[in-house]
Formats: structure tokens, sequence, C-alpha cells
């Protein structure tokens, strides 16, 4: 009887062993690798909608900068998603319903809306993007709190770039 409790108690802690090794290593992409986010707010209808949930990757940005297009996640007071419109040192204009970048309207398929250029924050149009830092614009534009309102984003507060819906199933895939 001794030998067969010793058995069992090493398989016992072996088990154990193996489930805290698992949780040490998810907890550890959670937070530096891959992270799972609920989106509470439409500002990026139609790309995402509220109640999404989106994988986003940690690692992105270590390796390079934010690129005009990319949906990011930053902090702002709160953890907020949106995309990037202004990269650092370009001139950004709000008019005639469309962004100007350097005096070259930007192709923005992805709107479902034509902007209303008259809501413009607190920023002063055309605005020089300051180094280290994004204009950032949600894609409900006329429904988003986003640079006009808080400014650029400095390199700092980006985490993250949202990367692939998982739920609703019906919409799983890769944001664009």
């Amino acid at each position: 009887m001794g030998q067969e409790t010793s058995s069992l108690n090493n398989e016992i802690l072996s088990w154990l062993k193996d489930i805290l090794i698992a949780i040490i290593i998810a907890l550890l992409i959670r937070q530096f690798v891959f992270a799972h986010t609920v989106i509470p707010t439409g500002s990026m209808i139609p790309t995402i909608q509220i109640n999404d949930h989106i994988i986003v990757s940690r690692l992105s940005y270590y390796f390079s900068d934010p690129k005009r297009g990319d949906i990011i996640v930053f902090h702002e007071d709160v953890d907020l998603i949106k995309r990037v419109i202004g990269l650092p040192g370009e001139e950004i204009d709000l008019r005639d319903g469309k962004v100007y970048i350097n005096g070259e309207p930007l192709e923005e398929d992805y709107l479902n809306e034509v902007m209303n250029t008259e809501i413009t924050g607190y920023l002063d149009f055309p605005f020089v993007v300051p180094e280290d830092s994004y204009f950032v614009l949600g894609d409900n534009r006329n429904w988003s709190k986003d640079s006009r309102f808080f400014g650029p984003v400095h390199k700092d507060k980006i985490f993250a770039k949202a990367g692939l819906r998982i739920w609703p199933l019906k919409s799983f895939g890769f944001l664009k």
C-alpha cells in the first residue's frame, strides 16, 4: 500500500507541476505577446462593432513603428482602440469631408459615411504631428473621441496592434 500511495502522490505532483507550468506560460503570453479585449464603444464602426472580441498583439511595435492604417491599442486615461492616420512629421488637415495628409486626400474605403470636418475638437488644422507621435481617428468619425480631442498619441502609450476578431463567429477574421 505504501508504494501505491507514493506512486499516486508522485503522479499528482507531476500533474500539478504541469498545470502550474501551463498557467505560468499562459500568463506570460497574455502579458507580453497576445491579449484579448472586448470593444465597449462604437467609435470604430463599421470595422469593429460594439462587443466584438479582438485579439491584439503586444509584440508588434517592439520591432517596428506603427504604420498608417494600423488599428492600435493605447492608453489615454483608459485603453482605447483607433486607426493610425497621421505619422510623425506629417501635416494633417480636415476639410471637405476628408482627411488630407501633406495636402493629398487620404483614401479610406473602410468608412461608411462622410466625415463631418466641422468636428475639429481642440486642435487647429492644418496640424503637424510631433515626432514620436501619431494622429489617430476612429472609423466612426462623426461619433469618435480621438486625436481631435486628446491630441496625438505618443509612441510610448501604444502597447498593441489589433489583429483578429474572434467573436462573433460570423465575423471571425483579421481586421483591415
